[in-house]
Parts: C-alpha cells; structure tokens; sequence
C-alpha cells in the first residue's frame, strides 16, 4: 500500500515592523534597489522585499556581530537570494549604480555627514536617500543642500518616549536656503505631522528654559552658554510659530 507523500512547507519569518521603521519605509520608492547602511537587524529590508516594494536590497553594517544577526533573519525569512549582507564602513564596501535608496537612520548626525562625505562615488547615481538622524540633525540638513541634495520631505514619529525627525531627500537644488530654525527643525511646509512636531517643539522648549534657568548671566563661561540656549530658543519659537499656522490650516 503505497504512503501518501507530502511536502513540509518551512515557515518563513514575517518582519512586522515598529512605527518609526515604518514610516521610513513609506518613503522608500516602490521598485527602487535599497542600500541600508548601518542596518542592524536588517528588518526594514527584509519588511520592504516581503512586501513587494523593492526587488532586491543590500544591507550593510560596519559591525561582524549585527551583520551576522542580521543574514540570520535575511535567510529565516527565505530572501538570501534577494538581500545580500556586506560588511562596509560606511559606503566602502557599496559600488556605483548598485541602488537607488540609500537608507542611513539611527545612528548621530556627525557620524551620518562622515558617512555621506565618503559616499561620492555612489551618491551621484542614487535617486533618493532617506535618513534618520539622532543628533546634530541640522549638520545633515546643511551637508545636503552644499552637496546638489534638496529636502522633498519631513516627519517626525513619537515611539516608546522618544521623537525621531527623518526627511527624504532627492538630487537637485532646494527650493529655499535653510535658516538656522530650519536647518534644526526641518521646513514646516513639508512636515507630515505638525501636531507631533508641536509637541517636540514645546518638549525642548521646557528643557531649555530649564537649563537656562540654572545658568548665570555673570560667569563668562555659562554668559556664553546662556546666550546659545536663548539663540536656539528663539530658533524654536520661529518653528513653532510657522508649525502653528500649517495646524490651522
């Protein structure tokens, strides 16, 4: 009596991802090839191949121990022949015309500009990056518009306590020069969530004043510090105003 055959289907991992990941992945166009620098885990290009929005990915990181992790999830989630891990400092270990997304996100603003910097040889042929940086955001917004780069998009997500600004951003040159307002904050006519950015704003304000208030006016150093606090506060007033009448429209 012949036994009956069967296959056993191996169950594939399904990323589903955080909110943050989630609205970085939106900006990401569909078809495009991604490149995820500093990749971690490699859930959002794992998320995106999953979902049928790009074809193909490379995620890279310049750490042995996240990227091992990472090609761990690539093939429990069967896609080794769609994501290929690299182990790249940077753009080093990226070659010119191999994608067309660059995703850079969670990591500092000084270290995503040393990045960028020594990208050359493969910015030129990409359509699009999309960045996420923790710190010094306004370094990245500066680097970009020296460098043939225009901001077509702003958002900031609120997760688990913390704010995360991101932007998308294209070749060709932006519309306005940034001020030093919008160089920290983002341009309010392009930002997706003026109500989260409101609520951002009002946040540093509060840890502003509060650090200028244990300040004195009469110590050299804290004089200068103190007049810093104050530029800066004043630059979120600039923003909050401007974030304002986008709500009220």
């Amino acid at each position: 009596m012949p036994c009956s055959a069967y296959i056993k289907k191996e169950k594939r991992m399904q990323i589903t991802l955080s909110r943050r990941l989630e609205r970085l992945a939106a900006y990401v166009t569909e078809g495009n090839r991604l490149a995820d620098i500093g990749t971690d885990h490699a859930y959002l290009p794992i998320a995106l191949v999953q979902a049928g929005r790009i074809p193909s990915a490379i995620a890279a990181d310049v750490n042995e121990g996240p990227l091992l992790r990472a090609d761990a999830h690539i093939r429990a989630a069967g896609l080794g022949n769609r994501i290929e891990t690299r182990l790249s400092d940077g753009f080093s270990g990226i070659q010119p015309d191999e994608t067309d997304t660059v995703m850079i996100a969670g990591m500092g603003g000084q270290l995503m500009k040393k990045i960028l910097e020594g990208g050359a040889h493969c910015l030129a042929s990409v359509s699009e990056l999309v960045l996420q940086p923790q710190s010094e955001i306004g370094l990245v917004r500066g680097w970009l518009g020296k460098h043939g780069f225009c901001i077509t998009d702003e958002d900031i997500v609120f997760e688990d306590g913390k704010y995360y600004p991101m932007f998308r951003a294209a070749h060709g040159s932006p519309e306005v020069v940034l001020n030093q307002a919008e160089l920290s904050f983002g341009r309010a006519a392009i930002q997706r969530s003026p109500q989260v950015m409101l609520d951002f704003l009002e946040r540093e304000s509060q840890k502003n004043r509060r650090i200028m208030a244990g300040l004195s006016a009469n110590e050299s150093g804290q004089a200068a510090r103190l007049r810093e606090l104050e530029e800066v506060e004043a630059w979120i007033g600039q923003m909050h105003a401007a974030v304002s009448r986008r709500c009220k429209r």
